[in-house]
């Protein structure tokens, strides 16, 4: 397995000097405090050092000018096309997979705008970056994959803007050290390592200017693109789905409620053997600036070169984690992306990273949610319309056809937990089987998903693709037996008052009870 490529730790600086720490005098700190040099992100040669365009007439610019371009791209290449004699032959695969709009030429377009405005836009591209083969064509899954990993990152006076307003100006003198050149990038902002005085790594994640009071117009100009690049279907419900990422996305543009909900999940592992959390480091922590431990390892989709037992290993405790926040701590970190899970091969832990997108789950949805994987898993398919309908996700009136599909659908996805053996993620073609139910369930569904399942969705989905990347054999079945059993009888009292959606749990109960220790 290759290594993450070590931060370069050239521009850093250092209080009462303005040289940066050399390699070996980096080295030699750490070997100080025992620790050998470990595996670290690394910023994509792609990325770019770009002004974060903060107006709204600033990103509404940036949209126009992408529709425009898409618009004299997508002509060009038909016109191209046209002149060639080529076409999609028949039986060719996806009509996608040649469409002009899908040129390279317009996937460079894209793929820079998204990077370049950031916010709502880039976050929609990188979640769907995380995606199985079976749903993207391949020119989408390469665009939305550069898009994951080429974030462009904050000029330096943008970034110590927002770090003297957030932490006062002498913010330098809180901090032995700071790398000035980020080490990661994403949709909301950029991370950037910093050494506290006594030593410590830490990593200090810089809120992008503007991107909070950009969320709104951002869905709005990125819905008005959907709709006038791509036939959305009614079923779809897009503008409920982009209702859901805005909220989703106010809630992670709030760094202390990142930082509340992050101390959260490292009270309730704090005694996991497989999973940690970094410590929250309060001094260097704000509205817009969010300062943790520094976590070493490598993402989850580094590690497919891995022997298979270690492969399953890790996928098993994915999926344990899942059920855990899901059905335990009904608090789920709903990100799946893959850099927020870094497995330290040395150590044989994950630790977890970014908790903005955290949320909680009311018992009554639980309630009915794990019986819809107990029918799935026990091939009640009955048992399963009827909890699905106690859920909202039915309203009674759909058409037999919708029905069928769904449970069908459901039943798909819970041939993970009705085994008695590992179940091999690798060897399945679940997300293909579920695909082919997609037109019916779009064409005919009367109303959009519970709110709550939107995010669970994703995570539960994302967790899924992990395993099947890794080509993971987990014991579900077990997993599932288990914890079903805790759920309707908890070791002591776990009826917890439900939570409102986003809010970490109340400071009460052990690990192991729905509500959560103090965090």
């Amino acid at each position: 397995m290759a290594a993450a490529r070590p931060v370069p730790l050239r521009g850093l600086h250092r209080a009462g000097a303005l040289r940066g720490l050399t390699p070996e005098e980096a080295r030699r700190a750490r070997e100080a405090r025992g620790r050998p040099d470990p595996p670290r992100q690394a910023l994509s040669e792609r990325a770019r050092e770009r002004r974060v365009p903060v107006s709204r007439l600033g990103r509404l610019a940036s949209f126009g000018g992408l529709a425009v371009g898409l618009g004299v791209g997508t002509l060009a290449q038909a016109a191209r096309a046209k002149l060639s004699g080529e076409g999609n032959p028949r039986g060719a695969g996806s009509p996608l997979d040649s469409s002009p709009l899908l040129s390279e030429a317009n996937a460079e377009r894209i793929v820079a705008t998204l990077c370049r405005v950031r916010g709502a836009a880039l976050k929609l591209g990188q979640m769907l970056s995380i995606q199985d083969a079976s749903f993207l064509s391949p020119q989408l899954q390469r665009i939305f994959e550069r898009v994951r990993q080429s974030a462009d990152f904050m000029p330096r006076w943008q970034t110590t803007q927002v770090l003297a307003e957030e932490l006062g100006p002498g913010w330098r003198e809180k901090m032995a050290a700071f790398e000035e050149t980020p080490f990661a990038a994403a949709s909301i902002g950029q991370v950037h390592l910093g050494v506290l005085r006594d030593g410590t790594e830490v990593a200090v994640k810089i809120q992008y200017p503007g991107i909070a009071q950009s969320i709104r117009s951002d869905v709005d100009n990125l819905l008005s693109l959907l709709k006038m690049s791509v036939a959305l279907p009614e079923g779809l419900f897009a503008d409920k789905s982009l209702q859901v990422l805005q909220r989703e996305l106010e809630w992670e543009c709030d760094y202390r409620r990142e930082a509340d909900c992050a101390r959260t999940f490292r009270q309730l592992l704090r005694d996991d053997p497989f999973f940690s959390v970094p410590r929250v480091v309060e001094e260097l922590t704000a509205s817009r600036v969010l300062s943790m431990e520094l976590g070493s390892g490598v993402p989850l989709d580094r590690c497919r070169d891995l022997p298979q037992d270690l492969r399953d290993q890790i996928c098993a405790n994915l999926l344990r984690l899942c059920l855990r926040e899901l059905f335990e701590f009904r608090f789920m970190q709903t990100d799946p992306n893959w850099a927020n899970f870094l497995y330290d091969a040395e150590r044989h832990r994950v630790t977890l990273l970014d908790f903005g997108a955290s949320r909680s789950f009311d018992k009554e949805f639980t309630d009915h949610y794990i019986e819809v994987i107990r029918a799935a898993a026990d091939g009640d398919r009955p048992k399963v319309l009827q909890k699905s309908r106690d859920l909202k996700f039915l309203t009674g009136f759909e058409t037999k056809a919708f029905e069928s599909a769904h449970v069908e659908a459901v039943m798909i996805l819970g041939e993970a937990f009705s085994g008695g053996q590992p179940f091999d993620f690798g060897g399945q073609g679940t997300a293909r089987r579920v695909q082919a139910l997609l037109p019916v369930m779009l064409r005919h569904r009367l109303a959009p998903p519970p709110e709550q399942t939107y995010s669970l969705h994703r995570k539960m989905a994302g967790a899924f693709l992990a395993c099947a990347r890794l080509g993971g054999r987990v014991p579900c079945r077990r997993l599932f037996e288990e914890l079903y059993a805790r759920y309707w009888d908890p070791p002591s009292n776990g009826g917890d008052p439900p939570q409102m959606a986003g809010t970490p749990p109340q400071p009460q109960g052990t690990p192991g009870q729905a509500g959560g220790p103090p965090p």
